[in-house]
């Protein structure tokens, strides 16, 4: 069964000691973190492991075989840090497997059911994987249909489920020789054969895989129904069909009794395919696997013109598949005429058309169709949006519009409407992940500072069911980041103001860390990058945290570079889709979410004629006084000892301090600096806490009277300038987010347009109640941004 010769095209069979080896070196060791080639060398294994076996139906069941053995055994030595990366590596293998006898579903079934005693976040991916489980033995073949299915958007009636990758690369980043890396490589994974295949042949892979995962190769004979097939061409559609069919129709029935009716219904499919090609034996021949092809993933250049929540809107609009799934007429006017990351409404300028009529369709002239006054085509209102946002409409304008009947939208949001927003907010108080920090206890997060994490897996209120899964993948360093969460913060507060993509769209979001490589033999900029610190806080933050998103993803910024400087090396070297089948495993194995607080800054001006603005940040804000800028540290401290002052301005900080007991004091200082550093993301393990992190520049001076420490835990703070002097603020190290000349700040965390709605809720109704009762208890105030990794916090 082990021999090395290839055989029917496939790639050689593996020995099972090899794959064993192969095995034990991916796995994350403690010394990754010191390290950074080993994790590249493990994120290289592992894709090397998964091309090797994925060609080859007895390498993909003997790999089963291994990963099973490998987990029970972590399980007897209590090797925790392994358990989460052979089950996901297991899962994957899974899926792509043609065949598994019952008695391996079965021990892979026991062991996923016996992590519910474990703590999270074993318990949580063991949940996941168990409910999995249970269902792909009683229907094999079930997560390979599904998921082809759904990441190809082919076209059914049966399950409507649809998923598409977009993913955002920060052009600051990716520029010069690494946009060829990029692009070449997304290329490459169109050209291969488990890239973007026709639908026809999606069709056919769908088809393939359930008859030999239910059948079996004594019932099921690859040679001839991948023949048959093919001979089908187009006319394979009604056969794609009703194996969903038969499939979702027996997950319909709880897949009952020992699952002879379903071998018995595809049989008969199968005889009813391959009975035209010839009179030899349709059963004893070997299986073949089906390849998981790639998702379809969309790749773009996150600069200021693309606006990711109208290719949201489009994609919906073309993926459609049924009247049951169109968008309204109104809706689809509305999300073309205006764009969810334009400025709020109340921030921007109205303009009005008069009209002479009543309003009323019974006074209209005679023969006019309300229908058609009532509605616009989409043209005309993206015509007219773009005058507005120009210049106001002339008098003349004005007069020759005055009769015309402009289409409106009057839209009364509904209790449903403002639940589905809420029910995103509603907080699982019995699965919040802890850091480091905290030892991973559970509680209230009003009482701890412990960061949530890992996906909800008792839903105390069930959530409306999408059909539609968007999963947004961003490449870049901490300014990506932080765009990202601004984008998602006016998002959402476009959709409290009128629902529409909130309702449809499942939103996952993924990082992968890429950092400006400095020039080669550049001092200069190798020294800039130094004094900036950690340009990737939030991706050391998940690696730290999760092992495997170490040894996966953040390796990924090394390997970029390198594949850069191998292809400048060798400009016709073939390529090989290493980076898109990195992300497809991402994407499909990275479920459990980390949680980040976003923070909201308001910021005035010592111009007294220019307005207050308000913006976001995630990981870093930056406060810097410019006349102080270029004298160095060291001319700092020498003056700071001989004459006892430190060289700076003076501010007033007054701020919430908060404690590990959740006990938050107010409290209010002036000091001395040249600038300072508001932190969201913790700088080591040692400090997971769930809140901001003030720095200044220059440790203040103690006195018998007051004692500022250099370093400080806050969840709110307002700095003002006492002098005459202004300072610049930098939101997540952004230089093209600088605001210049600022007064003063005032920082806090985003409320959830959720939590607002409920608020808004109670008020209108007048109930006299604390303003925490009722629903608004288990709902999260702040608006946290979640990040998609393998794990969530492991501690």
């Amino acid at each position: 069964m082990y021999n090395m010769e290839p055989t029917a095209g496939y790639s050689p069979t593996v020995p099972q000691a090899e794959l064993y080896r192969s095995v034990q070196a991916v796995l994350p060791r403690e010394t990754d973190n010191q390290q950074p080639a080993g994790c590249f060398n493990k994120g290289m294994l592992r894709w090397t492991l998964h091309k090797k076996v994925r060609n080859n139906p007895d390498n993909s069941l003997s790999l089963v075989w291994v990963l099973i053995k490998e987990l029970e055994k972590a399980e007897r030595w209590d090797s925790r840090k392994c358990i989460i990366p052979l089950l996901h590596t297991l899962m994957y293998a899974i899926i792509q497997t043609a065949y598994i006898p019952d008695e391996l579903y079965k021990r892979v079934y026991d062991f996923c059911k016996r992590l519910l005693t474990y703590p999270h976040p074993y318990c949580t991916v063991g949940l996941s994987y168990t409910r999995q489980m249970k269902t792909e033995r009683l229907i094999p073949g079930l997560m390979y249909q599904r998921m082809v299915t759904a990441e190809q958007r082919l076209k059914n009636e049966h399950y409507p489920f649809q998923e598409r990758v977009f993913i955002l690369a920060d052009p600051v980043v990716f520029s010069g020789s690494l946009i060829p890396v990029l692009f070449g490589d997304f290329e490459a994974s169109a050209s291969t054969s488990a890239g973007f295949l026709s639908p026809f042949k999606h069709m056919c892979s769908v088809v393939q895989h359930s008859m030999q995962a239910v059948l079996g190769a004594e019932q099921c004979h690859w040679q001839k129904l991948a023949q048959a097939l093919r001979d089908k061409g187009q006319d394979i559609e009604p056969y794609f069909q009703e194996v969903l069919a038969i499939l979702e129709q027996s997950v319909e029935e709880g897949g009952r009794g020992d699952g002879g009716a379903l071998r018995s219904r595809l049989q008969q499919l199968y005889s009813e395919i391959v009975s035209d090609t010839d009179s030899e034996p349709l059963c004893g021949g070997p299986l073949c696997d089906c390849p998981l092809p790639n998702p379809d993933m969309s790749l773009h250049l996150w600069t200021e013109d693309l606006d990711i929540w109208r290719e949201l809107t489009k994609w919906l609009r073309s993926s459609c598949m049924s009247e049951q799934f169109s968008l309204g007429q109104e809706q689809e006017d509305f999300e073309l005429g205006e764009s969810p990351c334009d400025p709020m409404p109340s921030d921007m300028t109205r303009f009005s058309i008069m009209s002479d009529d009543s309003g009323i369709e019974r006074d209209l002239p005679a023969g006019t169709d309300p229908s058609l006054s009532s509605s616009l085509d989409t043209s005309s209102i993206t015509a007219s949006w773009e005058q507005c946002k120009i210049s106001p409409p002339s008098p003349r304008e004005q007069d020759s519009g005055r009769l015309s009947r402009r289409g409106g939208i009057k839209l009364k949001p509904s209790a449903k409407d403002s639940m589905v927003l809420m029910q995103d907010t509603l907080e699982d108080h019995a699965n919040q992940g802890g850091g480091g920090g905290n030892g991973g206890r559970g509680g209230n997060r009003g009482a701890t500072l412990q960061r949530r994490a890992g996906a909800s897996s008792m839903q105390n209120f069930p959530k409306q069911q999408r059909h539609f899964t968007a999963r947004i993948v961003i490449m870049g360093d901490d300014r990506v980041v932080g765009r990202l969460a601004q984008a998602y913060y006016f998002f959402r507060k476009r959709e409290a103001r009128r629902l529409f993509l909130t309702m449809k769209v499942n939103l996952q979001f993924y990082y992968i860390p890429v950092c400006t490589a400095p020039a080669p033999n550049s001092p200069a900029k190798e020294k800039l990058h130094q004094s900036k610190g950690d340009l990737c806080s939030l991706g050391s933050y998940l690696s730290n945290v999760d092992p495997w998103y170490n040894c996966n993803i953040k390796s990924l910024d090394s390997t970029i570079h390198k594949l850069a400087n191998m292809q400048q090396a060798n400009p016709g070297r073939p390529k090989e889709p290493f980076i898109s089948d990195v992300i497809s495993y991402y994407v499909r194995s990275g479920q459990l979410p980390v949680f980040f607080t976003i923070y909201s800054v308001k910021i005035t001006f010592t111009n007294m004629t220019k307005d207050p603005v308000e913006d976001v940040f995630l990981t870093h804000l930056e406060i810097e006084f410019p006349e102080f800028r270029q004298i160095s540290a060291s001319v700092r401290d020498k003056q700071k000892k001989s004459s006892g002052e430190v060289c700076g301005a003076v501010i007033s900080m007054n701020y919430k301090k908060v404690t590990l007991s959740g006990r938050d004091v107010d409290k209010g200082i002036s000091v001395r600096t040249s600038g300072a550093q508001i932190s969201g993301i913790p700088s080591s393990q040692a400090e997971d806490l769930n809140c901001l992190t003030l720095t200044l520049n220059e440790a203040p001076v103690k006195t018998k009277s007051n004692t500022v420490q250099s370093k400080i835990r806050i969840c709110s703070i307002k700095i003002r300038s006492l002098e005459s002097r202004s300072f610049t603020l930098t939101p997540d190290r952004d230089s093209r987010r600088t605001y210049r000349d600022v007064q003063s700040i005032e920082v806090s965390p985003c409320l959830d347009p959720g939590y607002c709605v409920q608020n808004a809720m109670r008020s209108k109704f007048n109930l006299g109640e604390d303003k925490d009762a009722g629903l608004s208890k288990y709902m999260s105030k702040a608006l946290p941004l979640p990040i998609n990794t393998f794990a969530g916090i492991v501690n």
